[in-house]
């Protein structure tokens, strides 16, 4: 059961704090208004945070598209950006092409875009994935799209901060996921059972639905930006 999606925005905010540059983007509506309620945050504290969304008019400063962001990205300019896939896996690699044995894939999605390039330039990088089940979180993907970790030898100030599902919070480290947050309603042992891949079942606690005041800020300050460049996510969570 995914967890409701106020409680997730919340939740990725709070990896947000004191970043100065989080780019979102394509198809992001959850973690695009996470960065909004971060960046409301950072504001109502005195410090600025740049929030750029890619699927957005208003938010986006680019006027080159993608080449802007891989530029600031390899520039040190961007603190975090984030990456989704079909299939994520126990080494957080990605799959953004498709199912099945390459290159006779059973299924065929957009591709990888630049998520490679992102992965290995943008210091944190959170992966996003809803759906929480062993057909989307597997042991193996079929195709690596972006690659979790890289060999030693290999210059990568990027890599893998976290994983957020619907159903928990994983950390990342030594290439290896560590379970650190429970959305309400999960265990361990519901958590095992939706994961395709071994995971460190670490020490989580349960993740805090946002209180009142996060609660305003979403709804009347987030919701309305989200509406005008994801409309349909907007008036099923909140009616706009």
């Amino acid at each position: 059961m995914n967890a409701p999606p106020e409680l997730l925005i919340a939740a990725i905010a709070d990896m947000l704090a004191g970043d100065r540059h989080v780019a979102i983007g394509a198809a992001s509506p959850i973690p695009g208004a996470a960065a909004l309620l971060a960046q409301a945050e950072a504001r109502a504290q005195g410090d600025r945070m740049h929030v750029t969304i890619l699927h957005s008019e208003t938010e986006n400063p680019f006027t080159d598209g993608s080449r802007e962001l891989f530029d600031a990205a390899c520039q040190g300019r961007i603190d975090t950006f984030f990456l989704g896939g079909v299939q994520i896996d126990g080494q957080a690699n990605i799959n953004l092409v498709g199912v099945g044995a390459y290159p006779a894939m059973k299924k065929r999605f957009s591709g990888s875009f630049g998520s490679a390039l992102m992965y290995f330039a943008v210091p944190k990088v959170i992966l996003f994935r809803e759906e929480h089940s062993p057909r989307t979180l597997v042991e193996t993907v079929d195709f690596i799209s972006a690659p979790g970790s890289s060999a030693p030898a290999v210059w990568r100030p990027g890599g893998c901060h976290a994983l957020v599902t619907g159903r928990c919070v994983f950390g990342f480290a030594e290439d290896r996921f560590r379970l650190d947050r429970l959305h309400p309603g999960e265990t361990v042992e519901t958590v095992t059972a939706q994961t395709g891949f071994a995971f460190d079942p670490g020490n989580p606690t349960e993740t805090a639905p946002p209180n009142p005041v996060r609660q305003d800020l979403i709804r009347e300050v987030v919701a309305p930006k989200v509406a005008a460049f994801y409309p349909e996510f907007a008036a099923r969570v909140w009616g706009i």
